[in-house]
C-alpha cells in the first residue's frame, strides 16, 4: 500500500513568505518548506496496481499553466483548531483542475471526496495549542499575502502513514516534460 495525493507545489518566493509566519505560536508543529503544497486530491492508501492506474489517469489530465495567489489565514477545527492554513484565492483554472482530478480518481474506482474543496496551504498542525492563541496569531498576521506564482504543473506525492503527514515525496510531475529541474 502507498499513501498518495496530488498537489500544486509552491514557488520559492511564496514559500519564503509563508515560512516567515512560522513563529510566535507555542506548541504549533510548523510544516517544513519541502512539504508546503496545495492539495488537489487526497487518494489515501492504495494498492500498487491502483497507483499505476492513478498515474495513467493523471497523465491524461489536460493542464494549462495558471496563476496562483495565496492570501489570508485561517484554521480548520473551529472551537478546537487543529490546522493553521494560508488561503488560496479561488480561480476558475484551479476549480477546473481539481474537478478533473476528482473525476479521474472516480474513474479509477476511488470513492468520491466527501469534503468540499477548500484550496489552502497548511502551515502548521496545532495539536494542543490554545484556541485563543490561534485566533490571536491569525489577527496579528492579517492581512496576509504571498507573491503570486504560475503553476506550471501538478505533482503526485506519496506520504508516510503518520499523524500530520510529511515528509512528502514527489513521485511524478504532470505534464511530464521528461526532465527534472535542479
Amino acid at each position: 500500500m502507498i499513501r498518495l495525493f496530488t498537489a500544486l507545489e509552491i514557488s520559492d518566493e511564496a514559500a519564503e513568505r509563508l515560512m516567515r509566519l512560522q513563529r510566535g505560536l507555542d506548541g504549533a508543529r510548523w510544516i517544513e518548506r519541502p512539504d508546503l503544497h496545495i492539495t488537489l486530491r487526497f487518494m489515501g492508501d492504495v494498492a500498487e496496481d491502483i497507483a499505476s492506474d492513478i498515474d495513467e489517469a493523471l497523465d491524461e489530465i489536460p493542464f494549462e499553466p495558471f496563476e496562483v495567489e495565496i492570501e489570508g489565514l485561517g484554521e480548520f477545527g473551529g472551537k478546537r483548531p487543529h490546522t493553521l492554513w494560508a488561503g488560496v484565492k479561488p480561480s476558475e483554472p484551479l476549480r477546473i483542475l481539481q474537478g478533473r482530478h476528482e473525476s479521474a480518481m472516480r474513474r479509477v474506482g476511488l470513492k468520491p471526496e466527501t469534503r468540499n474543496f477548500t484550496p489552502h496551504v497548511t502551515i502548521a498542525r496545532l495539536g494542543r495549542v490554545e484556541t485563543g492563541a490561534v485566533y490571536n496569531f491569525i489577527r496579528a498576521n492579517s492581512p496576509f499575502a504571498a507573491p503570486a506564482f504560475t503553476a506550471e504543473r501538478f505533482t503526485l506525492f506519496s506520504a508516510k502513514a503518520s499523524k500530520g503527514g510529511g515528509p512528502y515525496v514527489p513521485e511524478k510531475r504532470y505534464p511530464d516534460f521528461g526532465w527534472e529541474e535542479d
